[in-house]
């Protein structure tokens, strides 16, 4: 009996953000593709690495949590878009007080 698989507990919308979320954790943190990320301006940020390093590791972790998400069948695992969504917002906040000149 596999207790993985009760019907059809795949989420597919949870694995394509979690795709998206890989993707640009890949270009942001490792390729260092600053410029695919809108809002800031580049010419008044302090330290490109340090930006990259912080936007492309928390997409990797919200990522993995989003795969792990989608094997889940739980109707709560719905609160997992807000807490991205929101974390995504701390770090515009983060990023505009304490990297931007």
């Amino acid at each position: 009996m596999n207790y993985l698989r009760r019907g059809n507990i795949i989420n597919p919308i949870f694995i394509f953000t979690a795709l998206v979320l890989f993707v640009l954790a890949f270009f942001v943190g490792v390729r260092r593709q600053t410029w695919l990320l809108s809002g800031y301006n580049q010419s008044r940020v302090k330290d490109k690495e340090k930006l990259a390093k912080l936007i492309g590791s928390y997409s990797f972790v919200i990522g993995m949590v989003m795969l792990g998400g989608a094997f889940i069948d739980h109707p709560d695992t719905q609160i997992l878009f807000p807490i991205m969504v929101i974390g995504y917002v701390i770090l515009v906040g983060y990023v505009n007080i304490k990297m931007v000149e």
